[in-house]
């Protein structure tokens, strides 16, 4: 492993993650002139609004607000983006700060034109990390169709056979196999955590089945079958048979709100499930869809008026009631045993595919980085804005919706660009 030493930035601003918050925060500070180096893990940027079929409030897919935001990137050349990087330390004070950082190598360089030619040399597959392991990818891999930077990336997991038919096959000679893993450290005077969250692990909540039954799926699963990227091409469909399913109910709260999961209310699953209702009943419009759930959360006007509409839907059905075992019955169906909250009695219902409406959990919860940052019990960061220096913005501070995230990066951005007037 080697290390780098980048030449210390003046007044310049780390965001650490390039989802939607990362983005925002970034551009906010960028384009009223100050530097920003932002840093994501993975091979690209969009965070999970890049997952996603389409995003509220106007239901847009991820296009609508990410390619904008690309662009903006490129053509500011105050932004230096750095993917397949992390941050290991954080030392210093507000104004002057000191960041180790750890590059991954991704065994291709700016050469790189995405003609795919190394996908096609390669043989070895793994699974798609973007799909959620619903389906496979070459170990030669373009991250998504609109990924950014548009470029390949070599798996960790590439055999060296593999690793060499790519070279060769690349006319560009944009496959490097001598890249190695690296530290380097940067100077900058504020750093904002953006590092947005992950779904909660289903398999974790024993009584609702999943990963023991193959037709029950999670939001982010079905929201990845209801893109025209995904593994499906956009056809909602049953993992078990390809069977386009009939009846689909949705187990709302599947780990949140629960003291042995995540005792919060994640805030974007109802209107997350409310929107999956709406797919399904644009492909299958004699569907029958019931939606389990303990409260329902519409936050705003609009939302309320989305779910209103929904109501008045004859093939959905809302029942008071969470979800108490599922089962799996000889035809691939789930049976769905749930409490009726109202009427005090249980209910069993037969359905092709069973959802669970799994909550957020924050990504820093499992992997934090050497910082002075402030955590509260569920693993979000608390801001200290007396202190000043180090931020978060988004879902690495609270659940929250895309609007809201949006919104809070923008105060974070400010609260960041004053850490460096106040230096």
């Amino acid at each position: 492993m080697t290390t780098d030493k980048a030449n210390p930035a003046v007044g310049s601003i780390l965001v650490v993650g390039g989802g939607i918050s990362g983005l925002t925060t970034t551009l906010e500070a960028a384009e009223v002139g100050y530097e920003v180096y932002v840093v994501e893990k993975n091979p690209n940027l969009g965070g999970r609004v890049s997952q996603l079929n389409q995003y509220f409030p106007k239901l847009c897919p991820p296009t609508c607000g990410l390619e904008i935001n690309y662009r903006r990137i490129k053509d500011n050349p105050k932004i230096k983006v750095m993917t397949l990087t992390e941050v290991e330390k954080v030392e210093g004070e507000p104004g002057n700060y000191e960041v180790t950082l750890k590059l991954t190598p991704r065994f291709v360089n700016e050469k790189c034109t995405a003609c795919g030619e190394c996908a096609k040399a390669c043989s070895g597959e793994i699974d798609n990390e973007f799909n959620f392991g619903m389906d496979k990818t070459k170990a030669a891999y373009l991250p998504n169709d609109m990924a950014f930077p548009m470029r390949y990336v070599l798996s960790a997991d590439i055999s060296a056979e593999d690793g060499k038919k790519c070279e060769e096959a690349c006319k560009y000679g944009a496959i490097d196999l001598s890249m190695e893993a690296k530290t380097m450290t940067i100077n900058v005077g504020a750093v904002v955590w953006a590092t947005g969250w992950k779904p909660y692990d289903a398999t974790k909540i024993d009584n609702l089945g999943f990963g023991q039954h193959k037709n029950i799926v999670t939001n982010m699963m079905l929201e990845r079958l209801a893109a025209t990227n995904g593994p499906t091409k956009g056809q909602i469909v049953r993992p078990s048979d390809g069977k386009a399913p009939a009846t689909i109910a949705f187990a709302q709260c599947a780990g949140s709100r629960d003291e042995n999961h995540l005792p919060y209310c994640s805030y974007i699953c109802c209107m997350a499930s409310l929107k999956h209702a709406t797919y399904l009943r644009a492909q299958y419009p004699d569907a029958k869809i019931t939606i389990y759930y303990i409260d329902l959360r519409a936050p705003g006007q609009k939302y309320e008026k989305f779910y209103k509409k929904l109501k008045e839907d004859e093939n959905v059905f809302f029942v008071k009631g969470k979800v108490a075992e599922v089962s799996e019955e000889a035809n691939g169906n789930i049976g769905v045993v749930a409490e009726d909250a109202v009427s005090g009695e249980k209910s069993t219902q037969s359905v092709d595919m069973l959802v669970l409406a799994t909550g957020m959990e924050p990504s820093l919860k499992t992997d934090k980085p050497s910082a002075d940052l402030n955590y509260n019990e569920d693993g979000f960061v608390v801001n200290d804005f007396s202190k000043g220096g180090l931020f978060a913005a988004g879902c690495a501070n609270k659940p929250a919706d895309v609007v809201t995230s949006n919104q809070n990066a923008t105060g974070m951005a400010l609260k960041a660009i004053q850490t460096l007037v106040r230096r």
